[in-house]
């Protein structure tokens, strides 16, 4: 986990040096207060509404309890209903009914 925050703290600085490649200012702010954009109108517990992604577009949530599996941070990868697991696993996914996997 600490590793995926540094390679997001680089990559923000990156983007943010390049002129015109910076991320909107809603999403910027999220991610400095270590939020994920998800595509849900609310958040997931255990997280809490912070305020919007990309333009709006987005929920920014902020885990409330340090103890969040986000699926892609856990080494899944989700997938829509109608895809058949392999190989079910616990995490979080960004969009209302898709279920993390490990193996499609």
């Amino acid at each position: 986990m600490e590793l995926f925050s540094c390679l997001m703290a680089l990559l923000l600085f990156l983007l943010q040096a390049v002129p015109g490649l910076g991320l909107p200012r809603d999403t910027s702010r999220c991610l400095e207060y270590h939020g994920y954009c998800f595509h849900l109108r609310s958040c997931p517990e255990p997280f809490a509404a912070f305020g919007t992604c990309y333009r709006r577009r987005r929920t920014c949530c902020v885990d409330t309890t340090s103890n969040f599996h986000i699926c892609q941070d856990e080494g899944g990868h989700c997938v829509p209903p109608e895809i058949r697991c392999l190989q079910e696993q616990e995490g979080l996914c960004p969009r209302r009914g898709w279920k993390c996997c490990t193996e499609v």
